[in-house]
Protein backbone atom coordinates (compact mmCIF):
# COMPACT_ATOMS: atom_id res chain seq x y z
CA UNK A 1 0.00 0.00 0.00
CA UNK A 2 2.73 2.35 0.91
CA UNK A 3 4.51 1.43 -2.28
CA UNK A 4 1.42 2.22 -4.32
CA UNK A 5 1.01 5.64 -2.67
CA UNK A 6 4.61 6.59 -3.43
CA UNK A 7 4.20 5.50 -7.01
CA UNK A 8 1.04 7.55 -7.32
CA UNK A 9 2.70 10.64 -5.78
CA UNK A 10 5.63 10.32 -8.17
CA UNK A 11 3.38 10.27 -11.19
CA UNK A 12 1.02 13.03 -10.01
CA UNK A 13 3.35 15.16 -7.99
CA UNK A 14 5.98 17.87 -8.82
CA UNK A 15 8.26 15.33 -10.41
CA UNK A 16 5.62 14.15 -12.88
CA UNK A 17 6.15 14.96 -16.65
CA UNK A 18 4.27 17.99 -18.00
CA UNK A 19 1.56 17.51 -20.49
CA UNK A 20 1.66 19.95 -23.49
CA UNK A 21 -1.55 20.57 -25.35
CA UNK A 22 -1.13 21.98 -28.91
CA UNK A 23 -3.72 23.01 -31.40
CA UNK A 24 -3.43 21.07 -34.60
CA UNK A 25 -2.85 23.32 -37.71
CA UNK A 26 -2.94 21.98 -41.22
CA UNK A 27 0.33 22.10 -43.16
CA UNK A 28 -0.99 24.26 -46.00
CA UNK A 29 -2.14 26.96 -43.55
CA UNK A 30 1.27 26.83 -41.96
CA UNK A 31 3.08 27.39 -45.35
CA UNK A 32 0.65 30.10 -46.26
CA UNK A 33 1.63 31.91 -43.08
CA UNK A 34 5.28 31.54 -43.91
CA UNK A 35 4.74 33.02 -47.39
CA UNK A 36 2.72 35.90 -46.00
CA UNK A 37 5.40 36.63 -43.43
CA UNK A 38 8.13 36.56 -46.13
CA UNK A 39 6.11 38.88 -48.37
CA UNK A 40 5.61 41.22 -45.47
CA UNK A 41 9.35 41.28 -44.76
CA UNK A 42 10.17 41.89 -48.47
CA UNK A 43 7.57 44.63 -48.70
CA UNK A 44 8.88 46.38 -45.61
CA UNK A 45 12.45 46.10 -46.91
CA UNK A 46 11.59 47.45 -50.39
CA UNK A 47 9.53 50.26 -48.90
CA UNK A 48 12.42 51.18 -46.61
CA UNK A 49 14.92 51.10 -49.51
CA UNK A 50 12.67 53.14 -51.79
CA UNK A 51 11.96 55.65 -49.07
CA UNK A 52 15.68 55.95 -48.31
CA UNK A 53 16.51 56.47 -51.98
CA UNK A 54 13.82 59.14 -52.19
CA UNK A 55 15.13 60.86 -49.10
CA UNK A 56 18.63 60.84 -50.62
CA UNK A 57 17.24 62.36 -53.83
CA UNK A 58 18.53 59.49 -55.95
CA UNK A 59 16.43 57.17 -58.06
CA UNK A 60 17.86 55.05 -60.79
CA UNK A 61 15.54 56.32 -63.51
CA UNK A 62 15.85 59.89 -62.30
CA UNK A 63 19.63 59.55 -62.07
CA UNK A 64 19.78 58.22 -65.65
CA UNK A 65 17.70 61.14 -66.87
CA UNK A 66 19.85 63.65 -64.98
CA UNK A 67 23.04 61.96 -66.26
CA UNK A 68 21.79 62.16 -69.86
CA UNK A 69 20.97 65.80 -69.34
CA UNK A 70 24.42 66.51 -67.94
CA UNK A 71 26.08 64.70 -70.86
CA UNK A 72 24.04 66.73 -73.34
CA UNK A 73 24.91 69.92 -71.49
CA UNK A 74 28.63 68.99 -71.59
CA UNK A 75 28.45 68.28 -75.33
CA UNK A 76 26.72 71.61 -75.91
CA UNK A 77 29.30 73.49 -73.86
CA UNK A 78 32.18 71.71 -75.61
CA UNK A 79 30.73 72.71 -78.98
CA UNK A 80 30.36 76.29 -77.72
CA UNK A 81 33.95 76.29 -76.43
CA UNK A 82 35.20 74.98 -79.79
CA UNK A 83 33.29 77.74 -81.59
CA UNK A 84 34.64 80.37 -79.21
CA UNK A 85 38.20 79.09 -79.69
CA UNK A 86 37.73 79.31 -83.45
CA UNK A 87 36.45 82.87 -83.10
CA UNK A 88 39.37 83.80 -80.83
CA UNK A 89 41.89 82.32 -83.30
CA UNK A 90 40.24 84.19 -86.16
CA UNK A 91 40.25 87.41 -84.14
CA UNK A 92 43.94 86.93 -83.28
CA UNK A 93 44.81 86.39 -86.94
CA UNK A 94 42.81 89.45 -87.91
CA UNK A 95 44.53 91.44 -85.17
CA UNK A 96 47.95 90.33 -86.41
CA UNK A 97 47.02 91.33 -89.94
CA UNK A 98 45.76 94.68 -88.70
CA UNK A 99 48.92 95.21 -86.65
CA UNK A 100 51.11 94.38 -89.63
CA UNK A 101 49.02 96.66 -91.83
CA UNK A 102 49.15 99.40 -89.22
CA UNK A 103 52.91 99.00 -88.92
CA UNK A 104 53.32 99.23 -92.71
CA UNK A 105 51.03 102.24 -92.86
CA UNK A 106 52.89 103.90 -89.99
CA UNK A 107 56.22 103.34 -91.75
CA UNK A 108 54.79 104.62 -95.01
CA UNK A 109 53.33 107.68 -93.30
CA UNK A 110 56.64 108.34 -91.59
CA UNK A 111 58.56 107.94 -94.85
CA UNK A 112 56.10 110.18 -96.70
CA UNK A 113 56.26 112.75 -93.90
CA UNK A 114 60.04 112.77 -94.06
CA UNK A 115 59.94 112.99 -97.84
CA UNK A 116 57.38 115.78 -97.68
CA UNK A 117 59.49 117.68 -95.17
CA UNK A 118 62.51 117.22 -97.44
CA UNK A 119 60.57 118.45 -100.46
CA UNK A 120 59.38 121.49 -98.55
CA UNK A 121 62.93 122.18 -97.49
CA UNK A 122 64.11 121.76 -101.08
CA UNK A 123 61.37 124.05 -102.33
CA UNK A 124 62.25 126.75 -99.83
CA UNK A 125 65.91 126.35 -100.64
CA UNK A 126 65.47 126.56 -104.40
CA UNK A 127 63.10 129.50 -104.09
CA UNK A 128 65.75 131.38 -102.15
CA UNK A 129 68.35 130.19 -104.61
CA UNK A 130 66.41 131.48 -107.62
CA UNK A 131 65.99 134.83 -105.95
CA UNK A 132 69.69 135.09 -105.13
CA UNK A 133 72.44 135.76 -107.62
CA UNK A 134 76.05 134.81 -107.68
CA UNK A 135 79.12 134.80 -109.79
CA UNK A 136 79.38 132.40 -112.68
CA UNK A 137 80.20 128.83 -111.77
CA UNK A 138 80.13 129.19 -107.99
CA UNK A 139 79.35 125.91 -106.15
CA UNK A 140 77.89 125.57 -102.68
CA UNK A 141 77.43 122.63 -100.31
CA UNK A 142 74.04 122.42 -98.67
CA UNK A 143 72.40 120.13 -96.13
CA UNK A 144 75.52 118.08 -95.44
CA UNK A 145 74.66 115.37 -92.87
CA UNK A 146 76.45 112.29 -91.53
CA UNK A 147 74.91 109.68 -89.21
CA UNK A 148 75.89 106.19 -88.02
CA UNK A 149 74.03 103.18 -89.36
CA UNK A 150 72.85 100.06 -87.51
CA UNK A 151 76.02 98.08 -88.24
CA UNK A 152 79.06 99.08 -86.16
CA UNK A 153 81.55 101.14 -88.16
CA UNK A 154 79.09 102.00 -90.95
CA UNK A 155 78.06 105.62 -91.65
CA UNK A 156 75.79 107.28 -94.17
CA UNK A 157 76.28 110.76 -95.62
CA UNK A 158 73.99 113.04 -97.59
CA UNK A 159 74.58 116.44 -99.17
CA UNK A 160 73.33 118.69 -101.93
CA UNK A 161 75.69 120.43 -104.35
CA UNK A 162 74.31 123.52 -106.09
CA UNK A 163 75.84 125.67 -108.83
CA UNK A 164 74.68 129.23 -108.54
CA UNK A 165 75.03 132.14 -110.91
CA UNK A 166 74.50 131.95 -114.66
CA UNK A 167 75.32 128.21 -114.93
CA UNK A 168 76.99 128.48 -118.33
CA UNK A 169 78.46 124.98 -118.22
CA UNK A 170 78.30 121.81 -116.17
CA UNK A 171 80.49 121.51 -113.14
CA UNK A 172 82.59 118.36 -113.24
CA UNK A 173 84.88 117.19 -110.50
CA UNK A 174 85.41 114.79 -107.61
CA UNK A 175 84.70 114.59 -103.90
CA UNK A 176 87.10 113.78 -101.12
CA UNK A 177 86.23 112.98 -97.50
CA UNK A 178 88.59 113.54 -94.60
CA UNK A 179 87.60 111.55 -91.49
CA UNK A 180 88.89 112.36 -88.01
CA UNK A 181 88.74 109.07 -86.05
CA UNK A 182 89.27 107.93 -82.47
CA UNK A 183 89.96 104.33 -81.52
CA UNK A 184 90.68 103.99 -77.84
CA UNK A 185 93.47 106.46 -77.03
CA UNK A 186 94.52 106.68 -80.67
CA UNK A 187 93.48 109.52 -82.98
CA UNK A 188 94.07 109.36 -86.72
CA UNK A 189 92.86 110.68 -90.07
CA UNK A 190 91.40 108.61 -92.92
CA UNK A 191 91.02 109.83 -96.51
CA UNK A 192 88.22 108.65 -98.80
CA UNK A 193 88.65 107.52 -101.47
CA UNK A 194 91.87 105.91 -100.38
CA UNK A 195 94.84 105.68 -102.67
CA UNK A 196 94.59 102.73 -105.01
CA UNK A 197 90.83 102.37 -104.51
CA UNK A 198 89.42 100.86 -107.65
CA UNK A 199 85.90 102.23 -107.84
CA UNK A 200 85.92 106.02 -107.48
CA UNK A 201 82.75 106.65 -109.46
CA UNK A 202 80.83 107.23 -106.23
CA UNK A 203 83.05 110.25 -105.64
CA UNK A 204 82.72 111.78 -109.14
CA UNK A 205 80.24 114.62 -109.70
CA UNK A 206 78.83 116.27 -112.80
CA UNK A 207 75.90 118.71 -112.74
CA UNK A 208 74.72 122.04 -114.10
CA UNK A 209 72.14 123.09 -111.56
CA UNK A 210 72.35 120.74 -108.57
CA UNK A 211 73.25 117.18 -107.61
CA UNK A 212 72.29 115.08 -104.64
CA UNK A 213 75.09 112.99 -103.24
CA UNK A 214 74.36 110.08 -100.89
CA UNK A 215 76.38 107.06 -99.88
CA UNK A 216 77.96 105.04 -97.11
CA UNK A 217 81.46 104.33 -95.88
CA UNK A 218 82.89 101.89 -93.36
CA UNK A 219 85.58 102.17 -90.75
CA UNK A 220 86.82 99.75 -88.10
CA UNK A 221 83.96 98.72 -85.77
CA UNK A 222 85.92 99.94 -82.74
CA UNK A 223 86.62 103.33 -84.34
CA UNK A 224 84.45 106.40 -83.80
CA UNK A 225 84.09 109.16 -86.40
CA UNK A 226 84.34 112.47 -84.56
CA UNK A 227 84.10 114.79 -87.59
CA UNK A 228 84.08 114.63 -91.36
CA UNK A 229 85.29 117.19 -93.89
CA UNK A 230 84.15 117.14 -97.50
CA UNK A 231 86.29 118.68 -100.22
CA UNK A 232 85.07 119.48 -103.73
CA UNK A 233 87.69 119.38 -106.51
CA UNK A 234 87.09 120.66 -110.01
CA UNK A 235 88.61 118.60 -112.79
CA UNK A 236 92.11 119.83 -113.60
CA UNK A 237 92.62 121.49 -110.21
CA UNK A 238 94.74 120.15 -107.35
CA UNK A 239 93.32 122.54 -104.78
CA UNK A 240 89.78 122.08 -103.47
CA UNK A 241 87.24 124.53 -104.82
CA UNK A 242 85.42 124.48 -101.49
CA UNK A 243 85.16 122.39 -98.32
CA UNK A 244 82.85 121.95 -95.34
CA UNK A 245 83.19 120.11 -92.02
CA UNK A 246 80.47 118.54 -89.91
CA UNK A 247 80.61 116.98 -86.47
CA UNK A 248 79.30 113.46 -86.17
CA UNK A 249 77.17 112.85 -83.08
Amino acid sequence: MAQFIRTLQRKLGMSAQRLVVRTHVAWYWRWLGYVALGALVVGVGWTTYDYGMELAGFRQSEAARVLDGLKEDIRSREAEITELRSQVASAERQMQIERATYGDLARQVKALSNENAGLREDLAFFQSLMAAGGKEGSVTINRFRVRPEALPGEYRYRLLLVQTGQRVKEFQGTLQFVLNLEQGDRKYVLMLPQEGERDVRDYQISFKFFQRVEGTFKVAPEAVVKSLQIRVFENGSVAPKLSQTVTVS
